[in-house]
């Protein structure tokens, strides 16, 4: 590996290291005012959720690195601390992709972007009509990391109302996420898109904690076969297998057959590790745990 120490670097190079290694990350699409009501409007995709009680949003409008100025967004918080922090969907990216263009102080980027301004109810920051989820929120703290170059501005939001729109919502009210189609943000000039075969599934944890890898048979980690996804699963299980569990994957067709077919402890257990796989990927979990302690 090569090694970096970041106050040995240039800027540029560390930005990209940076977002192209923290990805994908959400995009905050901040609406905000100036004193005199003027709207602005401006992604930021150093931005997450970082509580639920209260309900608290994070985003970062950083110092540009090129001059060291502070952007229009930052200095909007300053004189009215309140935003609307709008989530980005694919079909809006192009548009969210215009309005973080450096316009002149005082441009509307919700007319140069094409946006529709929706009045909001709790904040006199707009809302923009195209996004499916609309956080309206209170700035309650705004700590400035640094006063050079890039250094960032962490804008501490207090979300005071939400917006969902009802065509990503299941019937409970909760989101759907195969209905958001949301995009995040990834190093240089590319997104990913958060919909169809990019999306899955990874049940949580039972409430009894896993066996972990500790307690794998030690040669499931030499394995060519099974990789760090499949370990993991197997070592999630709740529990180890009985005596009556192994004796019942000795009479599985599949591990006759390997005992019948190899003989030399290699060819063998990477059989095993062939099934084991097999029964992980087909989400045969348990199976493939009884089986893989049946391997030499």
């Amino acid at each position: 590996m090569t090694h970096y120490i970041p106050d040995q670097l240039p800027i540029p190079q560390l930005a990209n290291l940076l977002t192209a290694a923290i990805g994908p990350r959400p995009i905050a699409l901040a609406s905000t005012i100036d004193a005199d009501g003027n709207p602005n409007l401006s992604p930021f995709s150093f931005f997450n959720a970082f509580g639920t009680n209260p309900p608290i949003l994070i985003f970062s409008p950083a110092r540009r690195g090129r001059d060291n100025t502070t952007k229009h967004t930052f200095e909007n918080l300053k004189q009215v601390p309140e935003v609307v922090i709008n989530v980005v969907t694919y079909d809006m990216v192009h548009q969210v992709s215009l309005a973080s263009s450096d316009y002149p102080r005082g441009t509307n980027e919700f007319q140069k972007a094409g946006f529709t301004m929706i009045p909001s109810l709790r904040v006199k920051p707009p809302r923009v009509g195209e996004s499916p989820v609309q956080f309206e929120c209170k700035v309650q703290q705004v700590i400035e990391t640094g006063d050079q170059a890039a250094a960032g501005n962490l804008v501490i939001c207090r979300v005071v109302a939400i917006h969902v729109d009802n065509k990503i919502q299941r019937p409970d009210g909760s989101i759907e996420p195969l209905k958001t189609d949301l995009v995040g943000r990834l190093g240089d000039d590319f997104y990913c898109r958060a919909s169809g075969d990019a999306l899955f599934r990874i049940p949580k944890p039972a409430a009894k904690p896993g066996i972990g890898v500790d307690n794998l048979p030690p040669h499931v980690l030499e394995s060519e076969i099974l990789k760090g996804n499949h370990i993991g699963q197997l070592g999630n299980s709740s529990s180890m297998p009985t005596a009556l569990q192994l004796e019942e994957a000795k009479k599985l067709a599949e591990v006759v057959a390997i005992e019948q077919e190899h003989h030399e402890p290699p060819a063998k257990r990477e059989a095993y590790h062939r099934l084991v796989r097999k029964k992980i990927e087909s989400g045969e979990v348990s199976t493939a745990l009884n089986i893989l302690f049946l391997s030499p």
